[in-house]
């Protein structure tokens, strides 16, 4: 019974990218969740891409929800963005748990991976670690140039809101970030490294997983 249950729970973990945590001396059940590489949307990115379906993950966080058993919710980033609307409706069940949340970004979390990162109650960036905050942008081909346009500032404004909404960086200090010409080579936006993530008040602290964890089990402890 014991072999079974391992392998249900290394099947689950390749499919999904999460397990449960069980602390035996706080007796706190942790959800891990991690969101890794390409943020796959309504179409499926090629085969030999890493990345996350958002058809996995939410009812992942809908089970964490209703599960009286899990106490908290523990996400691991490294993403280079994705999906702008898969990644938003991500990041809004994030953002909607009742239980504790913490994330922690390891690698990078560029793109639509900085609202996902800051949809958890609290934020954690390793040293090395990296956000990219740049524009929204488009590719094909424009049937109503104006119109496009349009709906591209709309939904940027969505992302800069729900940035300043969960983080402590103005929504004006996001637009500056996003607009920045003198960083990135042939684009325009910003690369912020561990320390300047959390100087900016996008991320609230700098750590690794024992830090991540502490402060988790510290949140459901309250």
């Amino acid at each position: 019974m014991k072999e079974k249950d391992t392998e249900q729970k290394n099947e689950e973990i390749r499919e999904t990218g999460s397990i449960e945590l069980v602390d035996k001396k706080r007796k706190h059940r942790i959800e891990l969740l991690t969101i890794i590489g390409e943020i796959e949307g309504h179409e499926a990115v090629s085969a030999n891409t890493k990345a996350t379906k958002y058809e996995h993950l939410l009812p992942k966080l809908a089970e964490a929800e209703n599960n009286e058993e899990i106490d908290g919710v523990l996400i691991l980033l490294n993403t280079l963005g994705g999906d702008v609307e898969a990644g938003l409706a991500i990041a809004e069940m994030i953002a909607s748990l009742s239980k504790p949340t913490v994330s922690l970004v390891l690698g990078g979390s560029h793109s639509i991976g900085g609202p996902l990162a800051v949809a958890a109650d609290y934020s954690f960036i390793v040293p090395s670690g990296t956000m990219v905050v740049h524009p929204v942008r488009s590719s094909g081909m424009f049937i109503g140039v104006y119109q496009s346009y349009k709906n591209m500032l709309r939904t940027q404004d969505r992302i800069t809101t729900f940035l300043s909404t969960h983080s402590h960086i103005t929504k004006e200090r996001v637009e500056e970030l996003m607009l920045d010409s003198s960083q990135l080579v042939k684009d325009v936006g910003t690369m912020l490294e561990g320390e300047e993530a959390v100087r900016e008040g996008l991320i609230d602290a700098v750590g690794g997983m024992k830090e991540a964890l502490a402060k988790l089990h510290e949140m459901i402890g309250d």
